[in-house]
């Protein structure tokens, strides 16, 4: 009876994060190597796919600690599930810890180090669960752990490593592995990590995770749309791959990979599911799409099919003209326009006028489920999501002290609505109304809000409405990208002669950066209600 109550739970469990998984985890990252950038520096990017997850942004100070202390371990760091993180255990702490910027996906420490994330599939063989498995650190904590310890991408990549084959990798979202992106001034690299399944446990002397990381070529693009992107590994090559002992072990355990087969080991094939779990599959079009996007503007000369093989795209691509932030920006706001895939191009949404038939005023690229249904629109999963919680792009650049070295610019909610806003490595501590927000109440006292409301007006009559919000946002934008270069070199200046006076500054600009496009984003919230609720004349 016991053993039948344990499998009906384990079934249940299954279940029950699958259905949250169709609906949450799906992040998009685009990564650029320093000569693919325009300004030179490194730059990557997140889009957090879900709207639960906590985008409150804190800044968490370093300390210093007694030998022999220990650290706790928490579920549910990224708060997409309904409750306050939970402990479930503890492992030893370092003498000292470096501040880092806390998130749902923590991005960011004060030496300027940046973290993207993207969840991508993992075989059934190796999933792991919580509450029985033993693995303990999921990727939040683990990218915590590693903002707090490393100065540069590769120390990053050894702790997450290190820590995980000890301890175990325990996934938070829906049993599935996890890629990272991990930049320092210098390089880019993209890390890739699965759990060694549900019956590991420490005493067992095994690894309790497999893992690889690969460099991002200077003049190449990464872009990781929920897959594993990475095929051969060189492990003599210590200079582009970095990778786990025995990588390779649990594929020939479960008989995926054969040593003596005379092929070569291909990470992305061995462990990642090839067909049939729709969401997490290397054939999935979700997949598919947002691949075929963001190639064809990266490359737009060559031929992209957008029905191919997501295994036939190259790891890293060189872009044919570098990119800037802003660029990258506007790939992480797209909804596949002029592809097949963009949901604002159905015929569906023309209506006749006179004789003629046009577009839709209430035509829009993010449809809820229900006007898809109504109006009969085909799903497609756009890069930028409606039910984003936030999104990134950061930019590390190299001869710069850690202060001024990476700026983040963040944005709230949808990225194609949001306005992203200029955050330095250097920064204190962010505003209070930055760092409250409660997903059950709104509130007026949180910046959050302010962007979820306009992403919801705007979209309730998107034609008009979005041009009013672009009215409002790109000369603001704009504004930021100048007020940056100008904040770089009053901090460089305030550095030489005290760093602490160089990161009050950059706390006080940042503060009022945000403090503008909060401003904005309310005002512009008003005027939306007062220009298209249902009392005016039409």
């Amino acid at each position: 009876m016991k053993k039948l109550r344990h499998g009906m739970l384990v079934v249940f469990s299954f279940l029950l994060i699958a259905l949250m998984a169709m609906s949450a985890w799906g992040c998009t990252d685009i990564v650029v190597g320093k000569d693919a950038s325009a300004d030179g520096s490194v730059i990557t990017s997140h889009t957090a796919d879900g709207a639960f997850y906590d985008a409150r942004v804190r800044t968490i100070p370093g300390k210093t600690f007694p030998a022999g202390s220990k650290v706790d371990v928490f579920w549910n760091i990224g708060m997409d599930e309904d409750f306050e993180p939970v402990k479930i255990g503890e492992i030893p702490q370092v003498e000292k810890t470096y501040t880092y910027f806390h998130v749902g996906y923590p991005f960011m420490n004060e030496h300027g180090v940046a973290i993207g994330e993207s969840t991508i599939g993992q075989k059934d063989e190796l999933k792991t669960f919580r509450p029985d498995a033993k693995a303990l650190l999921t990727i939040e904590q683990l990218e915590v752990f590693a903002l707090q310890r490393a100065k540069t991408a590769r120390e990053a990549i050894t702790v997450i490593g290190e820590l995980a084959e000890k301890h175990g990798f325990l996934p938070s979202c829906g049993t599935e592995g996890e890629s990272l992106t991990i930049t320092d001034a210098e390089e880019a690299w993209l890390f890739e990590i699965r759990s060694a399944g549900f019956m590991w446990t420490p005493e067992s002397g095994k690894p309790g995770a497999v893992w690889v990381a690969q460099r991002v070529p200077d003049d190449g693009v990464v872009v990781i749309p929920n897959m594993s992107r990475i095929r051969e590994i060189d492990v003599n090559d210590k200079k582009n791959f970095m990778a786990s002992k025995d990588y390779m072990q649990l594929a020939i355990d479960n008989g995926w990979y054969d040593p003596n087969s005379g092929k070569p080991f291909i990470w992305q094939e061995a462990y990642s599911p090839l067909t049939g779990n729709e969401d997490w599959s290397l054939s999935s079009m979700w997949i598919r799409n947002r691949l075929y996007t963001l190639y064809s503007q990266l490359d737009p000369s060559r031929e992209w099919d957008p029905y191919a093989e997501t295994m036939s795209y190259p790891f890293a691509i060189k872009p044919q003209k570098k990119l800037s932030v802003q660029d990258v920006m506007t790939m992480l706001r797209g909804h596949m326009a002029g592809t097949p895939f963009d949901m604002e191009a159905e015929n569906a949404w023309n209506v006749r006028e006179g004789d003629n038939m046009v577009k839709s005023p209430l035509a829009t690229p993010f449809a809820t489920k229900d006007v898809r249904n109504l109006l009969g629109i085909p799903y497609s999963r756009p890069i930028s999501k409606w039910d984003c919680a936030y999104s990134f792009v950061s930019q590390v650049r190299s001869g710069y002290p850690a202060p001024v070295r990476t700026v983040l610019w963040f944005g709230y909610d949808n990225p194609h609505t949001t306005c992203y806003v200029p955050i330095y490595s250097g920064v204190l501590e962010t505003k209070k109304s930055w760092r409250t927000f409660d997903r059950n109440t709104f509130s007026l006292d949180s910046a959050q809000w302010a962007f979820i409301l306009a992403d919801d007006l705007v979209n309730h009559r998107y034609q008009e409405a979005m041009e009013d919000l672009k009215a409002v946002r790109d000369p603001l934008e704009q504004g930021f990208a100048k007020q940056v270069l100008e904040a770089d070199k009053k901090a460089l200046e305030l550095a030489k002669k005290d760093p602490a006076k160089a990161q009050e500054y950059l706390t006080k600009f940042t503060s009022d950066c945000m403090e503008k496009a909060e401003k904005a984003w309310w005002q512009l919230n008003w005027d939306l209600i007062s220009k298209y609720n249902n009392n005016k004349k039409k």
